[in-house]
């Protein structure tokens, strides 16, 4: 009896999240030129990044106060980005979901350089 129950209960639950309508992409496309945009933001993003990666004074502080300022003095870029996908009508969720996984690979990447960059210069004094 309990595992009818069970077994119940799981199957209402499995539906229930399968019609959440803020979590799918209902009957859109990315048209070409969609995609350019999108291509052209993710640019642009990265080289704010690595533009600011390039100022002297983040090797002066710790490496993760570094990677937080410059992650922030770019999210003006990431910004427009999002507009993008909202303009092709995609849901803010999934555009979201795509800017926060795009944030936190260049997060990485910027933290590791940086930690790097000041070890080699530790090394080096």
């Amino acid at each position: 009896m309990k595992h009818v129950l069970f077994l119940v209960l799981l199957t209402i639950s499995s539906l229930a999240l399968a019609n959440d309508p803020k979590n799918e992409w209902h009957t859109t496309t990315l048209t070409d030129d969609t995609i350019k945009k999108i291509q052209q933001s993710q640019y642009q993003y990265k080289k704010c990044v690595t533009d600011e990666m390039q100022k002297k004074g983040y090797l002066k502080i710790e490496s993760r106060s570094a990677t937080d300022a410059i992650i922030k003095q770019c999210e003006k870029v990431l910004a427009k980005m999002r507009q993008v996908y909202l303009d092709a009508k995609v849901p803010g969720v999934i555009a979201d979901r795509h800017l926060k996984k795009m944030r936190i690979s260049i997060t990485r990447r910027v933290l590791k350089q940086l930690m790097f960059a000041q070890a080699a210069l530790r090394a080096g004094q």
